[in-house]
């Protein structure tokens, strides 16, 4: 057993459970199924609107944890918290299910394989790839958790949750609250229109075109402050690389396009031109991650096929998983089912074969490969979008070979089978990060294994089956990208039948449809992708985080703003704690002030959560009222807010947010004459870092 993770991981292997082994409290029980089938329909289908809408998703352990306790304990009294795991267990299958589906299967539309979303593939895709990432680490389960006592922050997260929730606490009420708020903005903004979705604008500067412009959503400013300061800065730094220096260049040198406005033609030349920059330093950035933890993946895997038996016999209720030699024919029948989908959808026995033989070896690695990451690092912090470019340009290889030297078939049943690949393997991984972080909860808990495994299949299931409906509605009320609404009104042949402005982006998916395009089809802007792999490779060269910066630069500036924003409140926020304990600013902050600093944390990341979730929700309802025609604005005759009166809007919902974050502060002056200290001990720092060092 590692040492080192038995120093900073509460419950390794020699740990008591919360519950332990010797009670046997309520877990899966009918009322724990209904609710959590409930809250993981609701889960996906906002984190694969978020999903689309940023490029981003979030853990749904934590908001759906506090959802079930607030639903549960308000109906029943004899609520155990093994049920609330159960609940949070299912909820958040289906939530990292769609994370995996969302970077794939739009990608259909995107490379114009579809006309619009196959409910029935999509369902299969889903299931599939789910329950194989489930099956997978069902197996590692024993090995990661208990013997190598893996930290799993986000599930160790999860359990304090918990077990405040079951010994009284203020987070339920506070999610509440956030989930609330953000439902009530998401449905002023999303469904009556009372302001703009972005306020933007570009000014002509030196021959070229200057661009200033923010998304206002707070379901973005609160993933800004969950990913903290850091990552939202490198986002922005993409964004700043893209909108700033590129864009413009770019038009200076070869000229603007015709447009109606500034802020389109600026527009123009980032959906050309700059993106497939972003498309290069993913590419880049996704197989150096997987490269800088090799060693990991290597540790992890070696681990994983050398002790694959159970020993001794373990007959504690919290040492029960699933049994192993089901599990493994399980799997293989998994396998068998991907050789008759792929035969099905493209029609090449040696094909599908080939590609059911690939999948079933690259889709173990890949989750053992996210398994073991999310135990060190975090599910949220896995490189699932890495994994998945990783996993698409050795797909290609191999149905390049098979596919076309071998058999000769045509370039879109290479691609439609690539991308089929692609998918179950994305989604396999997007899983297993997830499942490990619930039975890592569920084993500090004392969870029954086999049962929370169940668990973990249902949430799979609901997950599988509200994904494709939640897809097409997406795409029917907004479309899903760019991209494929263009596709949509060139297939129909009608001219601008859908507004291509109101697309979602779909970042992941629209890189995977240029790779596989550009593999297939040579129409990939190989110009932009070299400059956006050398970006990519400086990055490098400077520790920076490659895949953040290649999300900003592939993103609009405007989303990049109001991440960027979170981030700074998160650091305030956060400084401020430390300024309050310990009067002072200029040094290592105490223990005690890193302890302050840690609730006002937890307290943010559970606003943050209800916020997203409420917006997410709401904007998949105005889809569903789209789609049906009802127009709010419309039957109420709504004007929309000038841009100013959009963004007093906007900070006012801002203002709630840091008012909700920052309750758990200790107590001390008004927050604003901490921000000013804070502020000017940033500013400090960063004249000192400019300053020459003093000779000595």
């Amino acid at each position: 057993m590692n040492n080192l993770f038995d120093l900073e991981n509460p419950m390794s292997a020699d740990h008591e459970p919360y519950i332990p082994a010797s009670e046997s409290p309520h877990e899966l029980t009918l009322r724990v199924i209904i609710v959590g089938i409930l809250l993981g329909i609701l889960m996906t289908a906002a984190n694969a609107y978020l999903g689309l809408y940023a490029g981003m998703t979030v853990s749904a352990s934590i908001p759906a944890a506090v959802m079930s306790m607030i639903i549960l304990r308000s109906l029943f009294k004899d609520v155990s918290i093994l049920e609330n795991n159960a609940v949070q267990t299912m909820a958040s299958a289906g939530e990292s299910l769609a994370a995996g589906v969302i970077f794939t299967v739009p990608a259909m539309l995107v490379i114009g394989l579809w006309d619009d979303i196959q409910w029935l593939d999509t369902l299969i895709i889903a299931t599939l790839g789910g329950l194989l990432g489930t099956m997978f680490t069902i197996a590692l389960r024993r090995l990661f958790i208990v013997e190598e006592a893996l930290p799993y922050p986000e599930g160790v997260a999860c359990r304090e949750v918990l077990v405040a929730g079951e010994e009284g606490g203020e987070g339920a009420l506070a999610i509440l609250y956030a989930l609330g708020i953000g439902g009530i903005y998401g449905l002023m903004v999303k469904g009556f229109e009372v302001t703009h979705h972005t306020v933007e604008s570009a000014v002509g500067f030196l021959g070229t075109r200057l661009y200033a412009g923010m998304d206002l959503s707070i379901a973005l400013l609160s993933v800004g402050y969950i990913v903290g300061v850091r990552i939202a800065s490198f986002i922005f730094l993409g964004g700043v690389i893209g909108f700033g220096i590129l864009v413009p260049m770019y038009g200076l040198i070869h000229g603007w396009p015709n447009s109606a406005t500034l802020v389109e033609g600026f527009y123009g030349i980032w959906a050309e031109q700059i993106r497939y920059v972003g498309v290069g330093a993913m590419v880049v950035g996704g197989v150096y991650t997987l490269w800088s933890m090799r060693k990991t993946i290597i540790t992890g895997l070696s681990k994983a096929l050398i002790k694959t038996e159970e020993g001794a016999e373990m007959p504690l209720r919290t040492e029960i998983d699933l049994p192993l030699d089901k599990v493994i024919m399980f799997c293989g029948l998994l396998v068998v089912l991907t050789f008759g989908f792929y035969w099905w959808s493209t029609g090449s026995f040696g094909l599908a074969l080939a590609g059911a033989l690939f999948l079933a070896v690259v889709a173990f690695f890949f989750a053992a490969v996210a398994g073991y990451i999310a135990g060190v690092v975090g599910s949220s912090n896995s490189p699932v979008s890495g994994m998945t470019i990783a996993t698409l340009l050795f797909t290609v290889a191999l149905v390049w070979i098979v596919g076309d030297l071998m058999l000769g078939l045509g370039r879109e049943e290479l691609m439609l089978a690539t991308l089929l690949i692609a998918a179950v393997v994305a989604s396999s991984a997007a899983i297993a990060g997830d499942v490990m972080q619930d039975l890592k909860t569920g084993h500090m808990v004392g969870a029954t294994p086999w049962r929370q495994q169940v668990a973990e299949i249902i949430g799979v299931l609901t997950g599988a089956v509200i994904i494709g409906p939640t897809l097409a509605l997406l795409h029917d009320a907004f479309q899903i990208s760019k991209t494929a609404c263009a596709n949509t009104n060139l297939t129909l042949a009608v001219e601008d039948q859908y507004d291509c402005t109101d697309a979602l982006f779909a970042p992941q998916a629209e890189l995977i449809g240029a790779i596989i395009q550009g593999a297939f089809g040579g129409d990939l802007n190989l110009q932009m992708v070299t400059l956006g792999a050398l970006i990519a490779v400086v990055l490098i060269y400077l520790r920076m985080p490659v895949m953040s910066v290649a999300i900003g630069i592939y993103l609009p500036l405007g989303l990049s703003v109001p991440i960027m924003l979170g981030g700074i409140i998160s650091y305030f926020a956060l400084r401020t704690a430390h300024y309050r304990v310990d009067g002072r600013l200029d040094n290592e902050p105490s223990k005690e002030a890193k302890a302050a600093a840690k609730e006002v944390e937890n307290r943010g990341v559970l606003i943050g959560a209800g916020f997203i979730a409420g917006e997410s929700i709401l904007g998949v309802f105005i889809a569903v009222l789209i789609v049906l025609d009802i127009r709010l604005p419309e039957i109420f005759g709504v004007v929309t807010l000038n841009n100013l009166l959009s963004l007093i809007f906007f900070g006012w919902f801002v203002a709630v947010f840091i008012w909700l974050a920052t309750r758990a502060l200790p107590k001390g002056n008004n927050l604003f004459s901490d921000a000013v200290m804070v502020a000017s001990d940033v500013v400090k720092k960063f004249t000192t870092a400019l300053l020459p060092p003093a000779k000595k």
